[in-house]
């Protein structure tokens, strides 16, 4: 009986649910909201039918939405339950992903401060498919911007608004970016996984939507290289508050970076980036770069002109143009060398040039990372004129700068221009050292080469008749004469050996990019460190030579005897001239030589010059710290001057004037080898020493 009992008492309530209806309602409830004919809302009283089930259509009575309703107890407004929209619409948590507030009191069956009539409307509901419906396609923003008006605000003038206004295929709108899990960026801005979610959701669209790829001006590859900087990285990393694509360019006021107002306009990436960086912007916005570019000179470069935009990489990074050794090329250079920017805003053209001929710009061209760049002394994001009394280069500042790498350098330093341009007008001392050194040059080695040409024709020649048998060479005798003692020898060795290893290594410092440095430098990525070692031990091995060349002919029989016989007279002068006119046939005679012609004499000598030269000049560049800090940096540059073009003089003396004599000379090649063996053939005493081998034999 029981069970019969409550039975009844199901069906009579239900009756009593579903008897009410419409009209009974509308007894009291007739205003105009209830009463006017809606078309199209999906929860008319009137027009629209309401699928309750898959199997039956039938008319939303009030009640359905309504429920609790106690017909025998009135007034019933406190009993009758709010509206539940669950009961029949229950997939709303997939499709409302962008109401965080909403989801969360849904799934917790809690009370939420937005409500599905909030949006939706309560009688008047109409489906979004329907066009001009509220959420309908053409009143999506305004709708929504009914409580967000400050956002829609901005996005009605952002370029996605304008091209959502427009119809452009592809353009976002609220809903195609925020129930793709962009929720509430406000409250969540912390989360690592909004900030995922956000990265994903902008490259839906500029990478994976050919619609949209196709018609945005960077490449696929560009897009796609934030996931390789240093931002996308950390962002990999778990880092929550490293930037992304929102944090550059805006969310709902993003803009094209012409747009005068958008986050990544050149005038507004300073700010835009200041966010993160705030001390570094605050130095840049103070510097001449910054100063240039908020009075509206849009050449002056912003933080992405220096460090890439998509693809910001670490300074440490090999590959970032801010890496020591691409600074200097790749971000100072194209403004710093640009004819143009010179002309239009007074700057000089050539600071880059100056800088690359540098030691600093060789070595780095040559791939010394640890020499200084334009950013040592000039500074990174604080670059400032000379003038200004805070800057790294003012005259007052400039010792303490150079102090980072110079230990102990002082106000001396900064005497001298660092730029060098060897002209008369702004280092006269250094042009006119250059000069002379160039005549002296093309005027000396230019002898040699016509004398050595002349004396080549006349042996080939000479050689040439002999083998026709034209000309009977004189019978001589097959003794050896010592020509070099082994003390000499060993000499003679070591000043070759660092001789050759000081031209190989001076001159890769000076032609860091020429293809025979380019091969030893593939060889190994530090061979610029070890190019610096061994020039200096070479430069000791040379000095060392030469102070044991000193002591040998100071306190040796042999050595006095050596250095008498190379002392010049003015037999040397007329020997000279006498072989000048045998050679070109103006003369029949060849004069005769001793112990040394002025071919050794003066190649001696030279030697002698040469090395003293060197040395003197070599230590001052060595120990440049305590040698700038006495003769200053134009005693340092007049060094360095001397020692470049007294390394090509003395390097091309040996190629064209010693390598000659005794390996390309026709009477002694391929090669005088009395360098290694000490002695020379009587037929080699009669051609080149005939008065020395006549003493010898009448020694005997």
């Amino acid at each position: 009986m029981r069970v019969v009992f409550l039975f009844w008492i199901v069906l009579t309530s239900n009756a009593l649910l579903f008897s009410q209806t419409r009209e009974e309602c509308l007894t009291c409830h007739s205003d105009k909201e209830l009463t006017t004919e809606r078309n199209g809302s999906q929860h008319s009283l009137f027009v629209d039918e309401h699928i309750l089930n898959k199997s039956s259509h039938q008319k939303l009575v009030c009640i359905a939405c309504h429920t609790k309703f106690d017909p025998n107890n009135i007034p019933h407004k406190e009993k009758i339950l709010p509206v539940n929209c669950l009961t029949c619409h229950n997939g709303v948590e997939t499709k409302h992903t962008f109401h965080p507030q909403l989801v969360r009191a849904i799934r917790n069956k809690e009370t939420s401060d937005i409500l599905c009539k909030d949006c939706h409307g309560t009688h008047d509901v109409v489906s979004p498919k329907v066009s001009g419906s509220k959420f309908s396609r053409e009143k999506l923003v305004e709708s929504c911007g009914e409580c967000h008006s400050n956002v829609t605000e901005k996005f009605a003038v952002s370029s996605h608004g304008m091209a959502f206004e427009k119809n452009v295929q592809g353009a976002p709108n609220c809903i195609s970016c925020h129930r793709n899990g962009i929720a509430s960026v406000d409250e969540q801005h912390d989360s690592f996984a909004v900030k995922i979610s956000q990265e994903k959701l902008c490259l839906s669209c500029h990478l994976d939507n050919p619609d949209v790829r196709t018609r945005t001006s960077p490449t696929a590859g560009f897009i796609s290289s934030y996931d390789k900087s240093v931002h996308g990285i950390a962002l990999q990393h778990g880092n929550k508050n490293v930037a992304s694509c929102i944090n550059c360019h805006g969310s709902h006021e993003m803009k094209k970076a012409i747009e005068p107002t958008s986050f990544v306009n050149k005038k507004n990436i300073p700010q835009t980036c200041g966010q993160c960086h705030r001390g570094i912007a605050e130095e840049f916005n103070q510097s001449v770069h910054g100063i240039a570019l908020a009075k509206g000179v849009n050449e002056s470069p912003s933080c992405t002109q220096c460090h890439g935009e998509h693809n910001i990489l670490s300074h440490n990074d090999p590959r970032s143009p801010v890496a020591p050794l691409n600074i200097s090329g790749q971000v100072c250079s194209p403004c710093h060398s640009s004819l143009k920017l010179s002309q239009k805003y007074g700057i000089e053209s050539d600071r880059f040039k100056t800088f690359s001929d540098s030691y600093h710009g060789l070595a780095i061209r040559g791939g010394q990372a640890e020499v200084a760049n334009c950013a040592s002394c000039h500074g990174v994001h604080n670059i400032k004129s000379s003038s200004d009394s805070t800057s790294t280069i003012h005259k007052k500042n400039i010792a303490a700068t150079c102090g980072k790498c110079h230990s102990g350098a002082n106000e001396r330093f900064g005497m001298g221009a660092i730029h060098i341009v060897a002209t008369t007008d702004e280092e006269p001392i250094l042009y006119w050292i250059a000069t002379i050194y160039i005549i002296m040059i093309v005027t000396v080695v230019g002898g040699m080469f016509v004398h050595n040409g002349t004396d080549f024709l006349k042996k080939s020649k000479r050689k040439f008749l002999i083998r026709r048998g034209q000309i009977i060479e004189e019978h001589v005798g097959h003794a050896l004469y010592v020509r070099m003692t082994l003390n000499e020898r060993l000499q003679h060795g070591s000043l070759a050996l660092s001789f050759i290893l000081l031209v190989i290594t001076g001159f890769m410092l000076r032609y860091p990019d020429a293809w025979w440095v380019q091969s030893i430098r593939d060889l190994s990525a530090d061979i610029f460190d070890w190019r610096s070692f061994i020039h200096r031990i070479s430069a000791v091995v040379m000095v060392t030579a030469s102070v044991w060349h000193i002591g040998y002919v100071s306190f040796t029989i042999k050595g006095r005897k050596l250095i008498a016989d190379l002392v010049p007279n003015i037999q040397d002068v007329l020997d000279a001239i006498a072989v000048m006119k045998f050679n070109c046939g103006i003369s029949p005679t060849k004069p005769q030589f001793g112990r040394f012609s002025y071919i050794e004499k003066s190649e001696y000598w030279a030697l002698v010059w040469g090395t003293i030269v060197m040395a003197v000049t070599g230590v001052v560049m060595w120990f440049d710290n305590t040698f700038i800090g006495i003769i200053t940096k134009l005693g340092y540059d007049i060094s360095r001057t001397i020692h470049f073009y007294e390394a090509w003089l003395a390097t091309l003396a040996i190629i064209v004037w010693h390598f000659y004599f005794i390996i390309f000379n026709p009477d002694v090649y391929p090669m005088n080898v009395a360098w290694w063996k000490g002695t020379i053939s009587e037929s080699e005493m009669q051609e080149e020493h005939p008065l020395e081998l006549e003493k010898m034999k009448e020694s005997k």
